[in-house]
């Protein structure tokens, strides 16, 4: 039986995704912070994602696009030992900044007009929430996850 020699560092990957987008424009920047900070795959559920313009660095030819008709769905397709986290302004969520992102996660947004409902955040292994009384723009809500990730992740001591 071979043995595993090297030992090989890293910190996992993670997606990131927006519930019944409102916007398309905002699934396009989400997937250029997506390709700027390091996600493995974007997506979309329930409503799908319409292209336009405001992916300047075409991250559509570097980060994939999948699509799940409801996050039932989603979940059934996570890579294995994957959390879903959730991303919303609710009662019991873990504030951003205590968080301690998992090895491999994947990042559920809801939309500005309507977050993520009990229904979809039951889905949720994880809750967690940034500071402030009132929801961001999603696009711009996912880039700050994004971004917390990579900066804890990258201070994180690796096994």
């Amino acid at each position: 039986m071979a043995r595993l020699k090297n030992k090989y560092a890293g910190n996992g990957f993670f997606g990131v995704g927006i519930l019944n987008n409102a916007n398309d424009f905002n699934v396009g920047t989400l997937w250029r912070s997506a390709y700027v900070l390091g996600a493995s795959f974007l997506f979309t559920v329930i409503r799908k994602y319409e292209p336009q313009g405001s992916d300047v660095t075409h991250a559509w030819t570097k980060v994939p696009l999948y699509h799940y008709g409801s996050v039932g769905d989603l979940k059934a397709h996570l890579p294995h030992s994957t959390q879903l986290i959730g991303v919303e302004m609710a009662a019991g969520a873990l504030p951003l900044a205590r968080f301690e992102h998992p090895l491999r996660a994947v990042y559920l947004l809801g939309n500005e007009k309507r977050g993520l409902d009990e229904h979809h955040l039951e889905h949720c292994a994880k809750v967690v929430q940034l500071p402030g009384t009132f929801s961001l723009n999603v696009a711009v809500a996912g880039s700050i996850v994004m971004y917390d990730r990579v900066s804890k992740m990258e201070t994180a001591p690796r096994s």
